[in-house]
């Protein structure tokens, strides 16, 4: 399956060339999309010295840091564009391991999204404080809870979704831009299509800084919350 990673940038100068050619090493015959939204530390130099290294590679830039949804909503009308059957969304900062992405991709074959699951037998993740690790079971559950599904990782972002179901699964405008991004568009599958879960081990970057903060918390809480009341009184 002609298969695109689409890997969304700001300032991840130290980790990108090591993710992407990791990833190109790891996982043979897979093209990558990074998305740079004008990245101030070199980021966006990088991206393009890796595109002249590698054909696998092409980089979309960004006028400006727009957040991570809209990223990847322009990435993936990349993909539809250039026939990509497979959609990827991975992360440029090493916390997604490059051979985790074989058994996502397997799965693509019984399901419309699979997602790369830390929080199912054989998940795990690495140098995470206790706080983190509270914080995201907490924000999973809340997500499962509110909306109905039998999803352990809403907010997982290793992932891949089949194209065609994709491209339905965004024909109306997606209203997150931040980490609900991942939330809503895995709510919205779960009522248009088969989604699996497949464990990973999730490694929390060495490099740059976390993009996580308490307004993003803030705003998918409120979201899922908002769409909970939805589902449960139309």
């Amino acid at each position: 399956m002609k298969t695109l990673v689409v890997m969304p940038t700001f300032n991840e100068a130290k980790s990108l060339a090591s993710t992407v050619e990791g990833l190109l090493a790891e996982i043979a015959g897979v093209n990558i999309l990074v998305v740079d939204d004008n990245s101030q530390d070199g980021t966006a130099e990088i991206a393009d010295s890796l595109e002249i290294k590698h054909a696998r590679v092409s980089v979309l830039h960004r006028p400006a840091k727009q957040g991570l949804g809209p990223a990847y909503i322009d990435g993936f009308r990349y993909a539809f564009a250039n026939g990509y059957e497979i959609v990827v969304e991975m992360d440029a900062d090493g916390s997604h391991q490059a051979s985790d992405l074989h058994n996502i991709l397997l799965a693509t074959t019984e399901a419309d999204l699979v997602i790369g699951s830390r929080w199912i037998p054989g998940g795990s993740v690495q140098n995470w404080p206790i706080s983190r690790i509270l914080l995201s079971n907490f924000g999973n559950l809340f997500a499962r809870l509110m909306l109905g599904t039998h999803i352990f990782d809403m907010t997982s972002g290793f992932r891949a979704y089949q194209s065609s179901f994709l491209r339905k699964l965004i024909d109306s405008p997606v209203s997150s831009q931040g980490y609900s991004f991942q939330v809503e568009l895995a709510y919205r599958a779960t009522k248009n299509g088969v989604v699996k879960e497949v464990p990973i081990t999730f490694v929390e970057r060495t490099e740059g800084r976390s993009k996580m903060t308490i307004g993003i918390v803030f705003e998918a809480l409120i979201k899922i919350q908002l769409w909970g009341i939805r589902r449960l009184f139309g």
